[in-house]
């Protein structure tokens, strides 16, 4: 294992830094979202396991030659006493930095999704006191506030969509509609859970810069998703000037003076560069790419595997590495 764990921390480098530092800065990921949304997870998944994976190969090298004989040593040292004189100090060092660290991610995870689960609780709490039912849309809510408001709200099977009567004032049909259907694309499609995970990576992980990087990659790369899923029911015209009209509502002021997290920042607890956000979003609408080829998206996705599977192999089949 002494091969894989100086590969898995030279994995954990390159993922850690150049490699999102490039992605955040490249432009193609505007002309094929769910391709980079893709990527990004195996970024984030890859760069943890080789992390975690390159201190505890270490660690374990002296008492086995594979993940699961160094396990197994380990397991008899701890519960059954057996002898540990071909352990270093840095060894344990090695193992007890990639159980802390294992510990502190699943624990900041948790956390992340109390807290996410609490922030919700008690907006809802506050939506069923001040807002009511829309009588034209299902799972749709209607607050009374002047300024034009939208944003999900996840839940289940008591996910809604909030509006504010402002931005229902104000909208003609069409572009009401194309609120509605990026709104919902949002619960549909889940985009909490990936936004719950990158805040929670981010939470654990607040001194590594990429980590940052990658939140506000993801969140811009939803509101694309969302919005190509706007554009199968109103034209690209239409949901510019929904999505400008919405922004002009989401300022720091308008936010304060609301009962609850608004926009995006309703799904996760709280998201910043909204700001750039949509002037990205409205800078992809108003000057369309084509999208990327079919076999530069297989490329990438392929590309996502093979980044999972390269520290999987280096865990679990150290052997192959001579």
């Amino acid at each position: 294992m002494f091969w894989a764990s100086y590969l898995l921390a030279a994995l954990a480098f390159v993922l850690a830094w150049p490699v999102p530092v490039i992605l955040s800065r490249a432009k193609w990921p505007s002309r094929s979202p769910f391709s980079a949304m893709v990527l990004w997870q195996a970024i984030a998944l890859a760069g943890g396991l080789s992390m975690i994976g390159a201190m505890l190969t270490w660690g374990l090298e002296p008492i086995g030659e594979n993940l699961a004989q160094g396990l197994q040593s380990l397991w008899g040292i701890l519960i059954q006493r057996r002898p540990a004189e071909t352990l270093g100090l840095v060894h344990v060092f090695a193992i007890s930095a990639a159980i802390l660290l294992s510990v502190h991610l699943v624990f900041t995870l948790l956390l992340t999704y109390y807290r996410i689960l609490s922030g919700r609780r008690r907006h809802r709490d506050m939506l069923n006191l001040l807002s009511s039912p829309s009588l034209d849309a299902p799972a749709t809510l209607v607050i009374p506030y002047p300024s034009p408001v939208a944003y999900c709200l996840p839940g289940g099977g008591q996910s809604v969509t909030v509006l504010s009567d402002g931005l229902m004032d104000i909208l003609s049909e069409a572009e009401l509609t194309a609120v509605m259907t990026h709104e919902k694309a949002h619960l549909s499609q889940h985009h909490h859970l990936l936004l719950w995970a990158f805040a929670a990576w981010r939470s654990a992980l607040p001194w590594l810069p990429t980590s940052q990087l990658a939140q506000r990659s993801v969140n811009e790369l939803i509101e694309m998703l969302a919005d190509d899923e706007a554009l199968k029911k109103v034209d690209r015209q239409t949901l510019v000037r929904a999505v400008a009209i919405v922004a002009s509502g989401s300022g720091a002021e308008t936010a304060a003076s609301l009962p609850g997290p608004t926009g995006t920042a309703a799904v996760t607890g709280g998201v910043d560069g909204q700001e750039d956000v949509i002037a990205g979003r409205l800078s992809r609408l108003l000057t369309p790419q084509p999208p990327l080829p079919r076999w530069m998206r297989a490329v990438i996705q392929a590309s996502a595997v093979l980044l999972l599977a390269v520290p999987t192999v280096l865990l679990f089949a150290p052997g192959l590495i001579h």
